[in-house]
C-alpha cells in the first residue's frame, strides 16, 4: 500500500500537480491515461488487439477542470482495430462489421481484422479502387440493396479480396458483371440488377464458384460462361431475356434455373453433360415439340422437371427415374398429348394446378 502510495505521489510531483486538484472518479482515469502515455512514449510500443480483445471504440478520458486543456491530436485514419462511428462492431463477433440500414452514400473504412461487412440498404452509388485496400481478409462482403452503378465499380477493387467466398450486389444498378473476381469466390449474387450480357470470358478462372444467382436482369445472351465453372451446383437464370440455353454446362451442375425466358429450343443430350443435374425448372418459355429432340429430357439423373407454361403438345420422353414433372398451361390434349414417348400407366407425371 505505501509504495502505491509513494508512486501516486511521484507520479504527481512530476507533473507539478496535487492529488487534491481531482476527485476520485477523474483521479484515476487521469492516472491510467498517464501511464499508457509513458509507457507508450518510453517503449514506442504500439498495442496490439487480436479478435476477442480489440476493443470496438476510441475511448477518451475526463481532464482535470482547474488545468489548461491539452491540445487535441491532429486527425488521423482509422486504426485498423477501430471500428468506424457510422458502423456497430460487436465485441463477442469482432470480425463483423454492420454498416446497414443507415443511409450511407459512401463506403466506411474498413479495419484489417473484419472478415464478415455488412453495407446493405443504403444510398451507396460507388466502389472506389482502393475501397478495401486494408481488410484483405474479407470472406463476406454485402452491398446489396444500395444504388451502385457498374461505371462507378474500381477496376481492381474485388479481384485483390484473395478470400472473399460471399458477394452480395443484388439489387444495384449494374449493368455488366463486376471483373476481375477473386477465385476464392464461392457464391455470387447478382440478380435484379440491369445486366444484358455476360460474356464467355467473364467468369473465367472462378473454380470454386459454387451459386451463381443472375435471376432479374435482361440478359440476352450468356454465350459459354458456364462451361467452365467446375464446381457449380446451381445456376439461376430466370426472368431475363434469354432466348437459347447457355452453351454447354459444367458437369457439378444440380440445380438450373431457366424459368421466365424466351427459350424455345433445346440441343440433343444437352443434359447428358451434367450426370448430377436433380433440378431444371423451364417453365413460362417458348418450348415447342418442334424445339426438343427424342432424348433432350432422357436423362436418369433429372428427378424434377418443370415444363409448365410452354407451347407443348406432346409430352416429351423423359426417363423413369424422374419423379416430378410439371406439364400445367401447355397445349397438350387428348390421346395426341401422350404420343410422345411417355407411357399414361407409368403413373409418375404430376399436373399440380396452381404451382407458377
Amino acid at each position: 500500500m505505501r509504495a502505491t502510495t509513494t508512486l501516486i505521489l511521484i507520479l504527481v510531483g512530476l507533473c507539478g500537480s496535487s492529488v487534491g486538484q481531482y476527485n476520485e472518479e477523474e483521479d484515476l482515469a487521469w492516472l491510467q491515461y498517464y501511464l499508457r502515455q509513458s509507457r507508450a512514449s518510453s517503449y514506442n510500443y504500439v498495442p496490439y488487439y487480436g479478435e476477442e480483445e480489440s476493443p470496438a471504440y476510441a475511448y477518451s478520458y475526463p481532464s482535470a477542470t482547474d488545468t489548461e486543456p491539452e491540445p487535441e491530436p491532429e486527425p488521423q485514419q482509422a486504426a485498423p482495430w477501430r471500428c468506424p462511428q457510422e458502423c456497430d462492431c460487436p465485441p463477442n463477433f469482432s470480425s463483423a462489421m454492420y454498416c446497414d440500414t443507415r443511409n450511407l452514400r459512401y463506403l466506411p473504412f474498413v479495419p484489417s481484422r473484419m472478415k464478415y461487412v455488412y453495407f446493405q440498404n443504403n444510398l451507396i452509388t460507388s466502389i472506389q479502387e482502393g475501397a478495401f485496400d486494408n481488410a484483405t481478409e474479407l470472406e463476406w462482403l454485402a452491398l446489396h440493396n444500395n444504388q451502385i452503378g457498374s461505371d462507378k465499380v474500381g477496376k481492381k477493387v474485388f479481384g485483390k479480396l484473395r478470400r472473399l467466398e460471399r458477394l452480395y450486389m443484388n439489387n444495384n444498378n449494374l449493368t455488366r458483371l463486376p471483373s476481375p473476381l477473386p477465385r476464392s469466390l464461392r457464391e455470387l449474387h447478382l440478380s435484379y440488377n440491369q445486366i444484358s450480357k455476360v460474356p464467355s470470358n467473364a467468369l473465367e478462372g472462378l473454380e470454386n464458384l459454387t451459386a451463381l444467382y443472375l435471376s432479374h436482369n435482361f440478359i440476352f445472351e450468356m454465350g459459354a460462361s458456364l462451361k467452365g465453372l467446375s464446381s457449380l451446383i446451381l445456376a439461376d437464370l430466370s426472368y431475363n431475356n434469354l432466348r437459347k440455353v447457355p452453351d454447354g454446362l459444367p458437369a457439378s451442375l444440380e440445380q438450373l434455373y431457366l424459368e421466365y425466358n424466351y427459350i424455345n429450343a433445346i440441343p440433343d443430350d444437352y443434359f447428358r453433360v451434367s450426370p448430377r443435374l436433380l433440378y431444371v425448372r423451364m417453365s413460362h418459355n417458348s418450348l415447342t415439340n418442334q424445339g426438343l429432340s427424342s432424348n433432350t429430357f432422357n436423362s436418369s439423373s433429372i428427378l424434377e422437371l418443370d415444363l409448365s407454361y410452354n407451347r407443348l403438345q406432346k409430352i416429351p420422353r423423359v426417363n423413369t427415374n424422374l419423379e416430378n414433372l410439371y406439364l400445367q398451361g401447355n397445349q397438350i390434349n387428348g390421346e395426341q398429348g401422350w404420343g410422345g414417348g411417355l407411357g399414361r400407366d407409368l403413373g409418375f407425371v404430376r399436373v399440380p394446378s396452381g404451382r407458377e
